[in-house]
């Protein structure tokens, strides 16, 4: 009788360690991101699941800080209780303004861990050589119908677009039409370029006035250094032109950084704090010079 008792006793000692065993096997901390490969400035979800012993639940603030990425918004973060522990799910909408290869760390909930992402960051979206072609489609026909008696239509905008024309003819002699700032006489580009970042830092003019002058700036001077015509082009093929101006790559990568802030801010799709514009306008100063010097060592040459 004695010995059954104690095969009953650890009978039930091993099957109770077994319960607690699983119970932690069972606690884990999961992190998935949207997607790998993000465009410069574009959101991506990141999910943070968790099942965590009830005492590891209160260490869990819901606040992350990964380098080259930011939070576009405060984490949606949802708990409940469970036999097993506390269960946590957590989603933070992040982005990044730096391009490259970047490791989000693990995320810690004491005692357990999720595993490191790998994101890359890159400024357009590749080609995707896998994607079927559309065929050409054969002209089709189409019905026009017949003709109604509403000239006066036709009449009605006629004495609207000859009003319009009228105005604007009017308005122009009274006021000449805004154009590119003319050269200053006896200055070249460069000193030109540095006066007016010069005068841009001392007027402090509202964020996006201040991103569209720093950026017509640099574009008047690769057009007048080089002859680029920088002024009419968009930000991708303005980047594109400059790229063998500038062979350093990671002047290059700032620059380009720039530019593309500089497009966020006048489209109201970010809103830069002091230290932004500061390293902003240092950079378009910094490029311009580069290029400075290498067009006059390449005249020297």
């Amino acid at each position: 009788m004695r010995q059954q008792f104690i095969i009953i006793i650890i009978i039930f000692t091993l099957f109770a360690a077994v319960q607690v065993a699983d119970a932690q096997d069972s606690h884990f901390v999961k992190a998935t991101v949207s997607k790998n490969k993000m465009l410069l400035g574009e959101p991506v979800t990141l999910t943070v699941q968790a099942l965590v012993p009830d005492s590891s639940a209160a260490r869990f603030t819901g606040q992350l800080a990964f380098d080259h990425f930011e939070a576009l918004k405060d984490p949606e973060i949802t708990t409940g209780e469970t036999k097993s522990g506390t269960e946590i799910k957590a989603i933070y909408t992040i982005t990044s303004f730096d391009s490259g290869h970047w490791v989000i760390p693990p995320i810690s909930i004491a005692p357990l861990q999720s595993d490191s992402i790998a994101m890359d960051v890159v400024f357009t979206s590749p080609f995707d050589s896998t994607q079927a072609y559309h065929d050409i489609k054969d002209v089709v026909d189409v019905k026009v119908p017949k003709k109604k008696n509403d000239w006066w239509y036709y009449a009605a905008a006629g004495a609207v677009l000859l009003a319009l024309v009228t105005w604007q003819l009017l308005r122009k002699k009274q006021t000449p039409p805004p154009a590119t700032p003319p050269a200053v006489p006896g200055i070249n580009p460069y000193d030109e370029a540095m006066q007016m970042l010069d005068q841009l830092m001392a007027d402090k003019p509202a964020v996006k006035q201040f991103y569209s002058r720093l950026t017509e700036i640099f574009r008047l001077y690769v057009f007048r250094k080089k002859g680029i015509l920088s002024l009419q082009k968009t930000t991708d093929d303005l980047v594109l032109q400059v790229k063998p101006l500038v062979p350093e790559k990671e002047q290059f990568d700032r620059l380009s950084q720039t530019l593309r802030l500089a497009d966020f801010v006048k489209f109201a799709r970010y809103i830069p704090g002091e230290e932004d514009n500061h390293t902003s306008l240092t950079e378009i100063r910094r490029t311009i010079t580069l290029i400075e010097k290498a067009a006059a060592k390449q005249a020297h040459e």
